[in-house]
Order: C-alpha cells, then structure tokens, then sequence
C-alpha cells in the first residue's frame, strides 16, 4: 500500500471530522480557515471563524466591508497582516475573477496572503486538485517519515522536500482522495506526529517512517538557522477625559499592530510625559506592567493612565476620542483592548 493510500485510509477512520470548516468545497469557506489557521492553533480560532461566517457569509460581503470592521473582528487573532491580506485577497477576487476563487494552486498564489501551501490546501479540498502542502507540521510528518535530514533553513534543501511531497501524492480518484490525503497529513501534524512524544503506535505510516526506525523522531525536522527571541519596552499613555472617552491613535504602517487603533505608544517614559500638557502631567498614573509575546519578540508594556479635558491636546500623534459605544467595535491590539475591558467592562 502506499503511502498516500495510508494516509487516506488513517483520515478516513482516525482523522479529525468536527472541525466546523470541514465537510464543504466551498472556497471561500476553507480560504478563510486556512488564513485564519497560519501559525494559530485550531482551538483560538473555532470562534473567530463562526463570527466571521456570520458578519461576512461570502466573499462579497467581505470585499465591500470597511477594514476597520474587520480589523475589529480579528482583533486578539494575532498577525494583523492576514487581517489585511484578507480584505486585499478578497475585493481582488471580486475584481479580477468576478467573484469566484480560481480553481489552481498556481492562480491562487497570485492572491495576496496566499502562499504556495495555502493555494495548494484551498485547490486540494475544493477541487481536487493534485498539489503538494508543506506547512510547518507537515514539514515535520514528511521529513520523519522520509528520514529527510537536510537542513530546511535553506531554500534549495526545502524545495528538494516539496519536490518528495509532490512525489508521494495520490494518482487516483483525485476528487475523493486528495481532499482526505491533505486532511491527513493536517491531522498526523496536529494529532500524532507532534513535535514532542510523537504517539508512533497510533501513526499509519510508523512501519516504514525513517524517523521511527532509527529511534529518533525528535530529530526531525533540521533546522538549524532560528531566529533569537529579543525584548523591547514600551510606554502607553492611556488618556481618558470626564465623559469615559479613551484617546486612540491608528498605528502606523508598517510596524506592530499596523492599521490598528492603540494608545499613543512612546520608547520611554520622559517622551511619554512631555506629550502631555504641562499643567496635567502630576496626575499621570503608573499600572502595573505586562509582557505581550510577539512570534520572536517580548513587548514589555507600561502603561501610565491620565485624565485630560476632551480639548486637551497630546503631543506627537493625530487621534480622536472614543466613547465606550465606539471603541469596542474597533481594531484594537489584544493588551490594549483587555486593558479596557478591565477598567471599562461592556
């Protein structure tokens, strides 16, 4: 039996079938999963995805929303790109393919935000289409399977593993197997072949995995060029005025939490009190301090709270005010939207 051949049978059987995208060929359906699921685990997402099927039920309804709007509803998803990617991929679907996602790997990649695993995913479940995926977790089932050990830190080395993915792809009843073969392999990543305490005994390929058989399946994938974790400090002026209203600025982009509405963000506490008005800095107010964790960054975060007069003006940055109906239906970065809730419960 081979391989694809296992992996179909083990979906079939073991794999997971409750996911709330699973069990449609709809396009935009399963697009917006997989932007949705990129470095997020399934479990933060369930949620997020039924809220954005309810707000946005079709890709129409997405090209012509205002991205705000949307900013908002990602908002605590975390790599706000995708958020604007969407929107972009979206109204260009509309605009380029009259409103229909088109139906290859090598057209999908022309979208924004889609990459070559992503289009191939999207191609795969959808049309079946016969395309290689090689996300993270896959790199990991297919480098163990194959005891493939060169090092994927470089280009050549992980397009030679594409090359095997595509080797190892179903050849037959495409409609029916490459949707299940792709779904497997999520599912092995996701399920048994984890990064640490792979479960081999319950894995349908374990007789002939390399990985396996040699005794050492943590030492698969190799990757030997990783990024180093660094820390960064940064100061919030959380101003409010007599009415509850919350001073917010739109980020810049590009940059952290770009296009989103925040506080007005300072690299130290002097630039943050000399924006504002002499006569109202003795009340500036010290909370406590939090770490916010980026992909490959640490934000230490220090908030100093203030009141001012709605006519007050802040030095340094273009903002508004906010009533307390207004700010929760923005895009607000995750500490700060839960910095609000917590004084400003809706």
């Amino acid at each position: 039996m081979s391989f694809s051949e296992q992996v179909v049978r083990w979906q079939r059987v073991h794999g997971r079938h409750d996911l709330p995208w699973q069990g449609t060929r709809d396009p935009y359906k399963v697009w917006l999963s997989e932007i949705m699921l990129q470095q997020t685990q399934v479990s933060a997402v369930r949620d997020y995805y039924q809220r954005f099927l309810q707000r946005f039920p079709d890709v129409a309804s997405l090209a012509d929303a205002e991205l705000d709007e949307i900013l908002a509803l990602w908002s605590g998803l975390g790599y706000y790109s995708r958020a604007r990617n969407l929107h972009r991929c979206a109204q260009e679907v509309r605009d380029r393919f009259d409103g229909n996602f088109p139906q290859t790997a090598t057209l999908l990649q022309t979208l924004p935000g889609i990459g070559r695993s992503t289009a191939s995913a999207i191609s795969s479940f959808c049309f079946g289409e016969r395309a290689a995926i090689l996300d993270g977790n896959v790199k990991r089932v297919l480098s163990r399977a194959l005891g493939f050990s060169a090092d994927l830190s470089m280009a050549s080395n992980e397009s030679a593993l594409w090359r095997l993915a595509e080797e190892l792809l179903p050849g037959d009843r495409l409609e029916e197997n490459m949707p299940r073969y792709t779904q497997g392999l999520m599912d092995l990543g996701a399920t048994v072949c984890v990064a640490r305490n792979p479960v081999c005994n319950a894995c349908p390929i374990s007789v002939s995995c390399v990985g396996r058989r040699e005794g050492t399946p943590h030492a698969y994938p190799v990757k030997t060029r990783k990024l180093k974790r660094s820390a960064e400090s940064l100061w919030f002026l959380w101003a409010q005025n007599a009415d509850s209203e919350i001073w917010l600025e739109r980020r810049p982009t590009p940059g952290v939490w770009a296009g989103l509405f925040c506080f007005p963000v300072f690299p130290c506490q002097d630039t943050l009190g000399a924006a504002v008005p002499a006569r109202y800095q003795s009340g500036l107010q010290s909370m406590p301090v939090s770490v916010h964790p980026l992909t490959h960054k640490d934000l230490h975060l220090h908030p100093f709270k203030v009141t001012l007069p709605a006519a007050a003006l802040i030095r340094g940055g273009g903002g508004a005010w906010f009533s307390s109906e207004q700010w929760p239906k923005l895009g607000l970065p995750a500490p700060v939207r839960k910095l609000l809730l917590a004084s400003h419960p809706v």
